[in-house]
């Protein structure tokens, strides 16, 4: 009785702290329930190297705030405190405007995956493989085994051409024979040549056709698909493969010349 006697004198001095719990225990629920729902459908995506500074600046970030709102009861007015750090936060926003752009495009490139580390790529031009995709830039080792840094904000808005995207990859090159050949019996030799390799794929077919008459030669076009794990290997074994297999046949492979006509 003394108890519930002194909570009615005292019912208008307690309120405010009441309601100061009650908010941040509000404040908590949210944060939690948000760091679950970024787990449940970024963190899986993410790495964890990637995704834990994100979390955590998201869940301490609403505690903050949650509770600085929380506090109004008590009759700390943290308005002007909010204003300084948000004109704050537009002036860091500004000067940091690169450094979000790409931490955010490289929250976009975990979640839409359009590669992976290891997979050889070309984008805008560069080609190479994938070595790592941080928080904010990708980099990639070329063919040449230079190390090139993309900042992930002209990585998510460019071109991207992911070569092990497909179980396939097509191979083509050109290859001259000399004019009077018999054309027919070179494309039977050269198709020979294809499907005698082990990893060239039967379907789609190779096929070999006449590209170019050019001025020296007759230019074949050499097409055929092979596994993308294999693809540079068999392209190179196929060109020698192709070469041995007209010289053995007896067909001309001209070098370029001119004839020139003097009066």
């Amino acid at each position: 009785m003394d108890l519930l006697k002194w909570l009615e004198e005292n019912w208008e001095r307690i309120l405010p702290y009441v309601l100061v719990l009650l908010g941040i225990a509000v404040t908590v629920f949210i944060a939690l329930f948000v760091k679950a729902l970024m787990r449940r459908s970024l963190g899986r995506r993410m790495p964890k190297h990637a995704y834990s500074p994100l979390e955590k600046l998201v869940y301490y970030g609403l505690i903050v705030v949650g509770v600085i709102y929380s506090l109004k009861p008590l009759g700390l007015n943290l308005t002007g405190l909010l204003m300084a750090g948000g004109v704050l936060g537009i002036v860091i926003g500004f000067a940091s405007q690169a450094v979000v752009s790409n931490l955010l495009g490289g929250l976009f490139i975990y979640i839409e995956r359009p590669m992976k580390i290891g997979d050889p790529v070309e984008i805008e031009g560069v080609g190479g493989e994938v070595l790592d995709i941080s928080v904010l830039s990708t980099r990639i080792r070329t063919w040449d085994g230079y190390v090139v840094r993309l900042p992930n904000s002209r990585v998510f808005n460019a071109h991207i051409t992911n070569y092990a995207a497909i179980p396939a990859r097509r191979i083509d090159f050109a290859v001259s024979i000399a004019y009077g050949s018999d054309i027919p019996a070179a494309r039977e030799a050269i198709m020979g040549a294809l499907r005698s390799h082990p990893l060239v794929l039967e379907n789609p077919e190779p096929e070999v056709y006449v590209e170019e008459l050019g001025d020296s030669a007759i230019v074949l076009r050499v097409r055929a698909w092979a596994p993308t794990k294999v693809w540079f290997p068999v392209k190179k074994e196929l060109v020698e493969l192709v070469y041995r297999t007209l010289v053995e046949r007896g067909f001309e492979i001209p070098f370029p010349q001119m004839d020139v006509h003097l009066k």
